[in-house]
């Protein structure tokens, strides 16, 4: 019997993985990387899962495996295997990623961080922005212009009630993250207060992309009515120019 593919299309040149779970608090969490093939034919891994050879070759069948991206500072373990693996790969740094490795004793060697702005070697292809204005959680999201996904880590969390045990349900609900209605879990709610305005700048950009697909690390990718998903994701805060 031959193995099941890991990755599955998602869009024109971009792909989702999703990898075994890992435990955060105790809680199990789903864990999903996200690829996109850039014109020259390299490929972009977005909060690589764990590597395997299986999926090394997959991706191998479909490009270069070139930048291995850390988009927050809780996304990034699996970063050293895959850059092991393909030496010539280009690191990325979130913000405060390098110090939370260290804190928790891995020795990742990242080769460049990400800034406001796209890197050259995906400009034309990607949008990008970091959210920044939060006491805890500062991510960098990414919008893939031709298959028109935007693509978010831990600001959103819309997670299906059968994949959680029992006893972490309600704190599920209680943390506003249960699918269908997930949205940014309560914590990193309210690390933004006082910088509300920052968050709001940041929704703003993201919805002036126009997106019709939203993918999340963890739990269910908003398909439907993107643009609305997103404002309910952020708690209805309202965006620049739309009142308050």
């Amino acid at each position: 019997m031959e193995n099941k593919t890991i990755l599955q299309a998602l869009g024109p040149d971009i792909w989702l993985a999703d990898g075994p779970k890992i435990r955060f608090y105790k809680i199990p969490f789903q864990t999903r990387m996200t690829v996109i093939r850039l014109e020259n034919g390299d490929l972009f891994l977005h909060s690589p899962i764990q590597f395997s050879k299986q999926l090394a070759a997959e991706l191998e069948a479909l490009g270069r495996v070139r930048h291995l991206v850390s988009p927050n500072w809780i996304h990034y373990a699996y970063i050293g295997e895959w850059a092991q693996a393909y030496p010539e790969a280009i690191a990325w740094a979130s913000p405060n990623v390098r110090e939370r490795a260290r804190s928790q004793g891995m020795e990742i060697n990242f080769d460049r961080d990400l800034q406001d702005s796209p890197a050259p070697e995906w400009a034309a292809e990607l949008e990008q922005l970091i959210v920044r204005g939060s006491k805890v959680h500062t991510e960098v999201v990414f919008f893939h212009k031709r298959s028109k996904v935007l693509v978010l880590t831990d600001l959103i969390e819309n997670m299906p009630s059968k994949t959680l045990p029992f006893w972490v349900r309600p704190l599920a609900w209680a943390a506003g993250i249960l699918a269908p209605n997930g949205k940014m879990p309560i914590d990193i709610w309210f690390s933004f207060a006082g910088n509300r305005d920052k968050l709001r700048k940041a929704l703003t950009r993201m919805l002036d992309w126009k997106p019709e697909t939203v993918v999340l690390a963890h739990g269910d990718i908003l398909r439907e009515n993107a643009p609305q998903r997103l404002r309910e994701g952020f708690r209805n805060l309202a965006p620049c120019g739309h009142g308050h």
